[in-house]
């Protein structure tokens, strides 16, 4: 499985909103074709992480074939009251807002 964190600011009173909206773009078939096997998100103290989960290590490829989808572009731009870059002078696209794992431990089988 391939996981990307994308990290960014979030008002801890928009939660709700920002949970709403995923819901409704998780109940389309966007994240079958996006490759996307399990989304979470998570707050603390004002700072706001999406992890994402594929089933393969191309879900950045499938994301970029899907962002021309009117329903990307929808919550993208839904998704702008709510959510801020966490350093605005080098967002240009959520691969700047992705952390890098630098330790990964599973179980065996």
């Amino acid at each position: 499985m391939h996981s990307t964190l994308i990290v960014a600011r979030m008002s801890p009173e928009s939660i709700g909103d920002v949970a709403k909206l995923f819901g409704e773009f998780d109940g389309t078939e966007m994240p079958h074709r996006m490759g996307t096997r399990r989304r979470q998100l998570f707050q603390y103290k004002g700072l706001y992480f999406h992890l994402q989960d594929f089933d393969e290590d191309n879900g950045g490829e499938l994301i970029e074939q899907a962002k021309g989808d009117p329903r990307f572009v929808g919550i993208s731009q839904d998704l702008k009251p709510f959510i801020e870059a966490y350093d605005p002078a080098t967002w240009r696209s959520p691969a700047d807002a992705m952390a890098t794992r630098f330790y990964n431990w599973e179980a065996s089988a």
